[in-house]
């Protein structure tokens, strides 16, 4: 198995190494998002692994790039998993067309099983499903937004008990 993993970061490539490494993987490290393409385009990975923030271009736009890459036929389809900062990430992680996506700090356990499900044609997801509802909004626009923004004054007062 190939992987390509861009970070810049030592930890990560040492955690990621670490865990997903054997005899028959093989590596390539990017520490610069704007050299992914190339490194697809050299030797097309079986998985791709993103860091949110690589250099001066972060996961997203890597995994969002690659997929418009692949929509116009420049790139073959890679499988990529997101290696997110914080649970208020994976937004971003849904919306780049990441097949799956872990939160750190990272366990070769989990980094093990996400790695085994998306070569496998799956998906992997933390925090929120891949495929949960959009978020519907907190308040209701249009006619009963005026509703809403009523003083508070004018409010009928209710007793307690």
């Amino acid at each position: 198995m190939h992987i390509l993993l861009a970070t810049d970061a030592d930890w990560i490539v040492d955690e990621v190494t670490n865990a997903l490494g054997g005899d028959d993987d093989t590596f390539t490290v990017c520490r610069e998002g704007r050299v992914v393409t190339e490194q697809i385009e050299e030797h097309t990975p079986d998985l791709a692994i993103f860091d949110l923030q690589i250099g001066s271009m972060g996961g997203m736009a890597v995994t969002m790039s690659l997929r418009l890459d692949e929509s116009a036929d420049r790139l073959p389809h890679v499988p990529v998993l997101m290696l997110l900062d914080r649970v208020a990430d994976v937004h971003l992680a849904r919306r780049s067309g990441a097949e799956g996506w872990l939160i750190k700090p990272l366990d070769a356990l989990r980094l093990k099983r996400a790695a085994k499900a998306i070569i496998g044609g799956g998906e992997y997801a933390e925090g929120v499903p891949i495929d949960a509802a959009p978020v519907e909004p907190m308040v209701e626009l249009g006619d009963d937004a005026e509703a809403a923004d009523a003083d508070p004054a004018e409010e009928e007062p209710v007793e307690a008990g």
